[in-house]
């Protein structure tokens, strides 16, 4: 894989260092994960979704403020939005720039049961017309130097009107001044069912020109980064579920991409670095719900250690800090080299 010169991905007015961003992820992408891949070469991060009714009305204060909070080394930092209410969709956008959020990014992604049945999320993309008038009422509402995104698949199914809806909303987002759109390479209809269509994101910055495209789907190598860049053309990239618990990826992507280096996977005690890191920052964010949090990644984590299968056991048993320091003290206490595994979560029919 030959060096590349590539032009740097800008999302309005901010200019990042690399194409490789990480994404939001529901019950993942939390402060602690955002700051932890900022740490390891996220060029940009976006937290976890928020319902555009929790995000109105509750306080940003006491046990719901960590869903706000933003420090001085996060950004620049995306906030997500979900939901069916316009009216919500701008009471919402501004008590997030408020909290110091660099970005609005619009979720007409997600293709789970609840936001589907609750009109929100991937239902939009039915719905051109509701779509369109969500996208101009935040972009209408927040501040003109605050960048609005927004996250697509690439339609509810595969029929041609789905097509046509997608194209009439991503045409319509740019004009209505859209920074951004990040498209996710399957439809709403599959959820995580079969291989994302690369294929149709090539489309869509074909489609797209000059605007601003990211390619989202099937991301969890640093060549599968570096590949999407290169086979579709897309803008940059949102590393979503290949980021948990693996947050060297966005500097291996980085190195692949820009000084042909192939990576290698982390050593046991690069690893062991990285979990005590995550934990220090979620005992910060979460304080005494931390290792509950930390357990879920650490699943994740396993994945790396060449003992994949006993540690994901000793992460499943994790409860206090004593089975903490417990499975440093048997699993990470003698350096080794780590594994890549062969990732595929891609659901099967």
């Amino acid at each position: 894989m030959s060096t590349t010169t590539i032009n740097p991905l800008r999302i309005g007015s901010i200019e990042l260092e690399h194409p490789f961003v990480q994404a939001a992820l529901s019950g993942y992408s939390d402060w602690s994960m955002r700051a932890l891949a900022r740490e390891y070469g996220a060029s940009y991060t976006v937290a976890e979704v928020m319902i555009d009714r929790f995000a109105s009305e509750v306080k940003v204060s006491g046990k719901t403020a960590h869903h706000f909070r933003v420090e001085d080394s996060d950004h620049p930092v995306g906030a997500q939005l979900m939901g069916s209410d316009p009216e919500k969709f701008i009471v919402a956008a501004k008590r997030l720039v408020d909290s110091g959020f660099d970005v609005i990014d619009i979720n007409f992604g997600c293709p789970v049961k609840s936001a589907i049945g609750g009109c929100r999320g991937g239902y939009h993309l039915g719905e051109p017309e509701s779509a369109i008038k969500i996208i101009q009422s935040v972009r209408d509402t927040v501040p003109g130097e605050i960048p609005v995104t927004v996250k697509m698949r690439r339609g509810i199914d595969d029929t041609s009107e789905s097509r046509d809806n997608f194209f009439q909303i991503l045409e319509q987002a740019y004009s209505c001044g859209v920074a951004a759109v990040t498209v996710h390479g399957r439809t709403v209809e599959q959820k995580y069912i079969g291989p994302s269509n690369w294929d149709f994101l090539r489309e869509v910055k074909e489609f797209a020109g000059e605007n601003t495209v990211l390619g989202s789907g099937d991301l969890f190598s640093a060549e599968d980064c570096v590949n999407m860049l290169q086979q579709t053309g897309v803008d940059g990239v949102t590393i979503a579920r290949g980021a948990i618990g693996n947050p060297w990826v966005f500097q291996q992507a980085r190195n692949l991409l820009f000084e042909n280096q192939s990576p290698n996977p982390p050593s046991i005690h690069e690893q062991r670095t990285a979990l005590e890191r995550h934990l220090e920052l979620a005992l910060l964010h979460h304080k005494e719900s931390a290792i509950g949090a930390i357990r879920k990644f650490g699943f994740k984590y396993a994945r790396l250690h060449p003992q994949t299968v006993a540690l994901r056991k000793a992460f499943s048993k994790l409860r206090s800090i004593q089975d903490w320091e417990r499975l440093l003290a048997e699993n990470y206490a003698h350096d080794g080299p780590g594994i890549f595994p062969v990732v595929d979560e891609i659901q099967r029919p």
